[in-house]
């Protein structure tokens, strides 16, 4: 008998695990869009109707705790090891602390080239995890705890699982070397604007005069058109954060990737391959002398 053994993604995406995935997204995907499909209140509101729209986030914040943990606990349905468990928080703990390096200096953001760079090798389940570890624990360590935290898990988590979707192989070759910096590159500046508009999604209906009477060129309407309102948030975002702090975020995840995205990405291939995760046991039948 000789074993073989082959390294794995360590949270590899059952099919169970990768629907609860697909209902996480779609939950929260609705939930950064409400604005769109609903109102906020406004002066001429009932107090039943402005309870009833103010609690649209709000219900969201409660429930992404209790989706994260039957996403975490179906991910690692066939057991998350020591291994698994070794470098989740090694990667999460340096997340935490590169984050208060950059974060609110002119769109300088450091935390984000790591994460993609680890979904790209650990796979998508992993990055989506290390999404979620990373900014929970950078919150509690710089006190940032507030309502956007819940918004920002599950944008971050996103980005991590997104690298782990992107392609591994093109006309039948590995993607590595410099087409695979370039590949994450584009991917980094991509993600880079996306975050930032569902992150002023989630504020923008209540912001610049979201009351009947005081409202401008960039406000919400409460009950306006789709269009209307879809082009009002394009141009908030377009001048209250794209100029300095996506741009500024997508230059940084771009430097990163390419000065340090390959010896990172061969550290974490040679981390999975000594780690083993998942072992691949094969037998052969021994050869008798005839």
């Amino acid at each position: 008998m000789k074993r073989e053994l082959s390294p794995d993604q360590p949270l590899r995406l059952e099919w169970k695990s990768a629907l609860m995935l697909t209902v996480l997204t779609f939950t929260g995907l609705v939930m950064f869009g409400w604005p769109f499909f609903a109102g906020v209140p406004t002066a001429g509101s009932s107090h039943g109707e402005s309870a009833q729209l103010v609690a649209a986030p709000l219900l969201f914040i409660l429930i992404l705790p209790l989706l994260f943990f039957l996403v975490l606990a179906q991910l690692s349905e066939k057991g998350m090891d020591a291994k698994t468990l070794a470098i989740l928080g090694v990667l999460s703990a340096v997340n935490a602390a590169l984050r208060p390096l950059g974060a609110g200096a002119g769109g300088v953001e450091v935390v984000f080239f790591l994460l993609i760079l680890a979904g790209r090798v650990f796979g998508p389940g992993f990055g989506f995890v290390l999404g979620c570890t990373s900014i929970f624990a950078s919150a509690l360590l710089t006190a940032g705890v507030g309502p956007w935290m819940p918004f920002q898990m599950l944008a971050s988590a996103w980005i991590g699982m997104g690298a782990g979707l992107l392609p591994q192989r093109c006309f039948g070759r590995a993607i590595r070397g410099l087409a695979e910096i370039a590949m994450l590159v584009c991917y980094g500046i991509i993600v880079a604007y996306l975050f930032g508009a569902m992150m002023n999604l989630w504020f923008w209906p209540y912001v610049l005069g979201a009351t009947e009477g005081d409202t401008t060129e960039l406000s919400y309407i409460p009950g306006g058109a789709l269009l209307d309102n879809l082009k009002r948030f394009f141009w908030f975002t377009l001048f209250t954060s794209t100029a300095v702090w996506d741009t500024g975020r997508a230059i940084t995840n771009s430097a990163l990737l390419i000065l340090v995205g390959s010896p990172v990405l061969a550290a974490f291939r040679r981390t999975i391959r000594r780690a083993n995760f998942h072992p691949a046991v094969k037998f052969h039948q021994p050869h008798h002398a005839g």
